[in-house]
């Protein structure tokens, strides 16, 4: 049965679509296409206590795969592992209008890990799915600090805020899942 057979037997006629309608449509579409394709804002906050090791490459790990999904690094920075350190970096990124805020360290169960209290504070809105898939992918390729972690992630004004585990193999595969994601909710943010 065809479109018009079934339109006659319901009893009503369609309108083709307004053209007009539909140019703003696909306008709309394309405009939102555009402002994914740029950018996006990303400050990483490195949680740790002492002098890093110099060996230690993870500011540059993190910028790599951000880079690779589109965003644009403003800064790395290092704090200690005091609540008032991390909070106040995280504030500063979401002040300065950065679309991702990235944490690295601090997501155990030590008492030095503070990092998802100190997230906890700064965020109006809990996206429990991402932390989720974090500590799930995290399992699935044998980062134990990742399925471990009690890492947390939200959003904080229009700022998605996210804590990693700090080993190096949480951290490449917890951007390969977390970066889809955060690409969504950056979206759905902007769209309103």
């Amino acid at each position: 049965m065809d479109i018009d057979t079934a339109t006659h037997q319901l009893g009503q006629d369609f309108d083709e679509p307004d053209p007009d309608f539909l140019k703003a449509q696909e306008k709309a579409q394309q405009s939102a296409r555009g402002s994914r394709a740029l950018p996006r804002r990303a400050l990483v906050v490195l949680v740790g206590d002492g002098d890093p090791d110099p060996a230690d490459d993870t500011d540059r790990l993190v910028t790599e795969l951000l880079t690779e999904d589109r965003f644009t690094v403003d800064a790395v920075v290092r704090v200690p592992t005091k609540k008032r350190e991390i909070r106040k970096a995280i504030e500063t990124a979401v002040v300065g209008g950065a679309d991702l805020v990235i944490t690295v360290g601090g997501t155990g169960v030590g008492p030095r890990d503070k990092t998802p209290d100190a997230t906890r504070a700064v965020l109006d809105k809990i996206v429990p799915g991402i932390a989720q898939a974090l500590r799930s992918s995290g399992l699935n390729c044998g980062a134990l600090d990742a399925g471990t972690s009690r890492g947390i992630a939200g959003v904080s004004g229009s700022t998605v805020v996210v804590n990693l585990a700090s080993s190096r193999l949480a951290i490449r595969d917890g951007m390969a899942a977390l970066t889809p994601l955060v690409h969504h909710v950056i979206d759905q943010l902007q769209s309103w």
